[in-house]
């Protein structure tokens, strides 16, 4: 591609990337031809590869988890519109650095020959407060900078409506194992491994097991290789190189919330197995057993009901257990837990019949007792 502009600023991708650098940044893709995975919003034809490929970027909100490429393709996108990339984090920067950005911004605009655009990519937007947010609403607005933001929250909740209604936004979902398994390929062709050898079963393992996160299949292929150093990469050693790093929960943002509804609606949809499952991965993904238990003590009072009392007998002495005995053996008493509530009988009645008693009070308020329901003499 020929340069417009000579401002002595590389595009995104151009800058070397050190030998020793980690495995996820020397295989970052530098073209769409290179990503990996997100065919739902990088088919041909689809607006933003459209947008991409003509070098017109727009405004954007890149909402998806972990190692699912946001950071990747908001370098692309400036690539493609021979931008300068400025790249902060939220959690570190604040609104004097995004001032210092705009300025910049503002010196490539005034310079001689074709005004180069300027992207500003923030990682983990939902760290800004409302204030930090609405700093950035006249550059945005001005078309002064292209804004791309990243989060694994939810941007509905975590981006302020003003400067949400002048972006898009983009889900990105998890990459398939097939998409991990691709990526891991090419690193080996690339010399990842250096004289390992890397069986296919252990390929397809790290691919399956890294919880379609880039960043985790490549990092735990890395550290397999150096471990078998010129020898084969066992099943072993990729299960010590993965660890726990595969279970991805974040116990303040949108997971937390949304395994603890996944649970809830499998137990009350009678469905022990799935019931489990996700107590599982709420317990190996750090959740404080704690907050599980308080969720069975609901989930029997307002599910169960008294289609069988006991369950809330059962939930009550559970969140005992896990306060008396503590992780790691009160997981065997919130599975049992979870096991009974599945498959105890269901009754929302109590629920429904209370919460539309206090509907009526507060609608018609409090009225006047029968004098027969009064206290004092008869």
């Amino acid at each position: 591609m020929d340069r417009l502009f000579d401002a002595g600023e590389q595009l995104p991708g151009d800058e070397p990337v050190a030998p020793d650098a980690p495995l996820p940044a020397r295989m970052r893709p530098r073209t769409l031809d290179e990503l990996v995975g997100q065919d739902h919003v990088l088919a041909e034809g689809s607006a933003l590869r459209v947008a991409i490929e003509h070098g017109k970027p727009f405004s954007m909100v890149l909402h998806g988890p972990p190692g699912s490429g946001k950071t990747t393709l908001a370098r692309i996108v400036a690539r493609g519109a021979s931008a300068a990339f400025e790249e902060l984090s939220a959690v570190q920067a604040g609104k004097a650095e995004v001032t210092q950005v705009v300025e910049r911004a503002r010196e490539r605009r005034k310079g001689t020959g074709p005004a180069r655009p300027t992207v500003l990519f923030l990682d983990e937007i939902h760290r800004f407060n409302k204030a930090q947010q609405d700093a950035l609403l006249p550059s945005v607005e001005e078309g002064l900078v292209t804004l791309i933001g990243a989060t694994t929250e939810n941007p509905y909740f975590s981006v302020n409506s003003a400067l949400l209604s002048r972006m898009q936004v983009i889900e990105l979902r998890a990459l398939s194992s097939g998409d991990l398994e691709a990526l891991l390929r090419r690193a080996m062709d690339r010399g990842a491994c250096g004289a390992a050898q890397v069986p296919d079963e252990v390929v397809e393992f790290l691919a399956h097991r890294s919880g379609g996160d880039a960043r985790t299949a490549l990092g735990a292929l890395e550290l397999a290789c150096e471990t078998a150093g010129a020898g084969a990469v066992t099943m072993q050693v990729a299960e010590s190189a993965l660890q726990r790093r595969a279970v991805r929960y974040d116990r303040a943002g949108d997971q937390h919330y949304d395994l603890a509804s996944a649970w809830i609606k499998a137990t009350r949809g009678s469905d022990p197995d799935a019931s489990l499952y996700y107590l599982a991965v709420m317990v190996e993904g750090g959740e404080d057993p704690r907050f599980i238990a308080r969720r069975m003590v609901i989930l029997a009072s307002e599910d169960v009901g008294n289609a069988d009392p006991q369950a809330l007998v059962v939930a009550v002495a559970t969140a005992q257990a896990v306060e008396h005995v503590g992780m790691p053996e009160a997981i065997h008493a919130l599975a049992q837990c979870a096991i009974y509530l599945s498959l105890a009988p269901k009754s929302n009645a109590a629920y429904r019949a209370i919460s539309a008693a206090r509907r009526h009070v507060r609608e018609h308020c409090a009225q006047t007792q029968p004098a027969y329901l009064r206290s004092g003499p008869l």
